[in-house]
């Protein structure tokens, strides 16, 4: 059977908040998931430990646990597979053309 990381969304409205899971392709999105293996927290804010005051996107993420389901054949969705490129686990699907 397909396996499938993508998110799962939690959280109030206007509030999202999202578990990156890993899941059989054909169950339904709010279903369990085989596993947890991180969270993405869309909203921005600022980073304590940043003076510059930049705002930054939470990603959490368990690498090695990423990289075993992608090694084992799981397909992520378009928007993890853009998350995991930030972290550096996949290449970005879509590189920007040099002029």
């Amino acid at each position: 059977m397909v396996l499938k990381i993508r998110l799962a969304r939690f959280g109030k409205t206007n509030k999202p908040f999202y578990n990156i899971v890993v899941a059989h392709a054909r169950t339904a999105p709010k279903s369990r998931p085989l596993e947890v293996i991180g969270t993405y927290d869309p909203v921005p804010k600022k980073d304590m430990y940043d003076p510059s005051g930049k705002l930054h996107k939470d990603i959490k993420l368990d690498v090695t646990r990423a990289q075993y389901w992608i090694g084992s054949g799981a397909q992520p969705s378009d928007t993890v597979w853009r998350l995991l490129s930030y972290v550096g686990i996949l290449q970005p699907k879509h590189q920007p053309s040099a002029p």
